[in-house]
């Protein structure tokens, strides 16, 4: 992350253990006249503080910032990027996107290149919690072993390329069978609602590949469902819009 950030927008504080912080603050566009925070509802807040973070006047450019930063109610529809902290899969629509970043590493071993250099730009969560099937129920012993054990045995080729995955790409991880459903573990583990990235600290949010994905709104992280076009261009650092 670069951090030649327009309108003098990076501060610092001090942590509670003395440390110095740093962060992107929005107030430097209503210090420069370009907005009333006070105004502005938190999601805009959040896609404004993400824009002018990744702004680099090429996929994120100052007049892109500025018209985020003139939003009001009521304004005219416009097309703006935005590039989530990070990206959350389910095995049923990720698997594919993981496959296509492989698919990309060998294009690059053909063409002479080094593939380690292919990886996803933002962390990558992917929960395995759609291949799961019922033959074990009701008042039968061990019911959550056996459909465990059974998922692994019908799935284990999948299961191995995403555990390949896990070990070979930078910035993803993958989340076993048995864990819970991939919003609750998003909710419960995954999310963090701040974070620090090379340096910086940032709100978390993210876009997923499933329409709940809003339910991770409810701790105030920004989040909502796409597709999986929309989830490897973030994966590979380009905005959605």
């Amino acid at each position: 992350m670069a951090h030649g950030i327009p309108f003098g927008a990076l501060r610092s504080f001090e942590t509670s253990d003395g440390s110095e912080g740093r962060f992107v603050s929005i107030e430097s566009l209503e210090e420069n006249g370009a907005c009333s925070i006070q105004d502005m509802p938190y999601t805009i807040r959040i896609l404004l503080e993400a824009a002018l973070r990744r702004c680099d006047g090429h996929l994120i450019t100052e007049d892109d910032v500025l018209r985020i930063a003139s939003w009001k109610p009521g304004c005219d529809r416009a097309e703006i990027p935005y590039r989530p902290s990070r990206v959350l899969l389910q095995d049923f629509t990720g698997v594919p996107a993981v496959v296509d970043i492989a698919a990309m590493r060998d294009a690059i071993v053909e063409m002479g290149g080094d593939p380690s250099k292919v990886n996803p730009q933002v962390p990558v969560d992917l929960v395995i919690d759609h291949s799961i099937q019922v033959d074990a129920s009701g008042l039968i012993p061990d019911a959550l072993e056996l459909n465990l054990e059974h998922e692994y045995r019908r799935n284990m080729e999948r299961y191995s390329f995403l555990k390949w995955g896990q070990s070979s790409f930078d910035n993803f991880r993958a989340v076993p069978p048995g864990r819970g459903i991939v919003h609750q573990v998003n909710l419960e583990w995954i999310a963090t609602v701040a974070r620090e990235e090379e340096g910086l600290w940032l709100p978390d949010s993210l876009v997923g590949t499933d329409s709940h994905t809003t339910m991770i709104n409810g701790l105030g992280v920004l989040g909502w469902g796409v597709g999986g076009i929309e989830a490897e261009a973030v994966m590979l650092g380009q905005p959605i819009y």
